[in-house]
């Protein structure tokens, strides 16, 4: 039986904080979560330790990672540290889509509509 799993450096000593983000969701990622997500046709993970980073969203069938954004990835410093990041996960062969929490709360269907299409588009 082939696993669902691929080697994203998995760092053991993040995971209590990831189950802390997982029981402490932003509003955003609750309603990703379990209005779109949770009950997806493929598996998502929630706050998925990746090297030294904390995914939102991870899918890996897809090879994806979901971003939200709230608005310190959008300050100088915030920009820089998502795009070091993005280098990291990059290396995984990730794909990550950032999503800002605007857009979760006015374009909530577009947003669900974009993350299908990448989902099938990396699936073929």
């Amino acid at each position: 039986m082939e696993k669902d799993y691929k080697y994203t450096g998995y760092n053991s000593y993040l995971k209590d904080s990831a189950r802390i983000l997982r029981k402490n969701m932003t509003r955003h990622e609750r309603h990703l979560w379990y209005d779109f997500l949770k009950n997806y046709p493929v598996k998502w993970y929630r706050q998925r330790v990746i090297d030294k980073y904390i995914a939102d969203f991870y899918c890996s069938k897809a090879n994806l990672v979901i971003e939200l954004d709230g608005s310190q990835h959008f300050t100088e410093e915030g920009i820089e540290y998502d795009s070091v990041r993005n280098e990291i996960m990059e290396q995984y062969n990730l794909k990550i889509i950032h999503i800002s929490n605007v857009d979760i709360d006015r374009n909530f269907y577009e947003v669900c509509e974009i993350i299908n299409n990448e989902v099938e588009k990396c699936q073929n």
